[in-house]
């Protein structure tokens, strides 16, 4: 079987409750002022997620300038979208933190302490000893500052886009049949259990806790898309000393918080058997039977849904069509190039050519 290609981390979806003022937030705080697409329409396709029935729903993908994974800014409009009945504690399960790179932590802190964000903690070090710290969205949504040395070009902000996210899950082992041999998040870089004093500041982060991040090999990232979505981490948090919870427990797919998290790759046909044969079936296809493209308004391709052990969505899309530069009517169709073959940085900077500046 041919190996199929994941480009990296193409987005995070996020459950807002408004999502122009949502996206003005992440465009004015962390310079996600891209739109691939800004789309009003109906999810008919999720209905495993989505109480058994099409819900209507508006979208907006947006991405940063310098690289990094994109944020699917997402609001229900056929009902109102719900908040957990609880608040969600670190460990419990799902996706409890988006990571953001940054070039410089204490540039961004201080930018984001100047626009009065709800900032969590002064800069941390975490277990190998980076800065980085916490800060909450005006929808309960965490972020984590992260450093990065990887860059697809420059901008006024000092950070990129989405780096990773931190996972809640019961059994870490178990978790890693999937973010390390489907998804490729081969390197450890920290792997320990006991009471961190950089998550104290985070809800019931002062027990104790596996935890550990994995990044991915250098060279391991191919595809169209792989040089402006570039590196990523994934943080795995098991709560040892109290049972977890779902985050998203008695809530639908698209409801406040985070959604899922979606890479951008190629070869779907191939990942549906790989998935399969590791225990992780397909549960929604966009494109059963080599059906042609799922429309999603400028752009096109194919999604489908797994569920990790925890039930945590991963989404996975095969991008079909982009617009470059819509002024112009300016698509590129991707079905017609060379799978492993990076996109030119030239026509990647054109995307840029579409930002909203406040």
């Amino acid at each position: 079987m041919k190996k199929p290609i994941i480009s990296g981390i193409q987005q995070i979806g996020i459950g807002v409750s408004e999502v122009y003022e949502g996206w003005k937030w992440y465009r004015r705080h962390f310079g996600m002022d891209i739109p691939m697409f800004d789309e009003a329409a109906e999810a008919a396709l999720m209905l495993p997620y989505t109480g058994g029935e099409p819900r209507s729903r508006h979208a907006i993908l947006a991405l940063n300038k310098q690289g990094g994974g994109g944020m699917e800014i997402w609001q229900y409009t056929s009902r109102t979208p719900t908040a957990p009945k609880f608040i969600p504690q670190l460990g419990d399960l799902g996706i409890f933190i988006a990571k953001v790179k940054s070039r410089n932590v204490s540039k961004t802190f201080q930018f984001l302490k100047h626009k009065n964000a709800e900032l969590l903690s002064d800069i941390l070090m975490d277990p190998v000893g980076q800065e980085h710290f916490y800060v909450k969205d005006p929808f309960n949504n965490i972020f984590e500052i992260v450093p990065s040395d990887n860059w697809f070009s420059s901008s006024n902000f000092t950070t990129g886009g989405m780096y990773g996210c931190t996972i809640g899950v019961s059994d870490i082992d178990k978790s890693l049949n999937l973010y390390r041999d489907i998804l490729g998040y081969n390197e450890v870089v920290y792997d320990e259990t006991r009471i961190f004093d950089d998550l104290k500041v985070l809800p019931s982060g002062a027990g104790k806790f596996r935890r550990i991040l994995l990044r991915h090999s250098v060279d391991q990232r191919k595809g169209a898309f792989s040089k402006m979505l570039g590196k990523s981490e994934i943080e795995l948090v098991q709560a040892i000393d109290r049972p977890p919870v779902k985050i998203f427990k008695d809530r639908l797919w698209g409801d406040l918080g985070y959604i899922h998290l979606c890479f951008d790759v190629n070869g779907m046909s191939n990942l549906k058997t790989l998935c399969q044969s590791k225990g992780f079936p397909f549960t929604v296809d966009s494109c059963p039977d080599d059906t042609p493209s799922f429309d999603m308004g400028d752009a096109a391709g194919h999604f489908t849904y797994i569920e990790d052990p925890d039930g945590t969505l991963i989404e996975f899309v095969e991008t079909h069509k982009i617009p470059l530069m819509k002024k112009f009517n300016w698509f590129l169709d991707l079905r017609k190039r060379d799978p492993e073959k990076p996109l030119p940085n030239w026509m990647l900077k054109t995307l840029a050519l579409n930002r909203v500046q406040d």
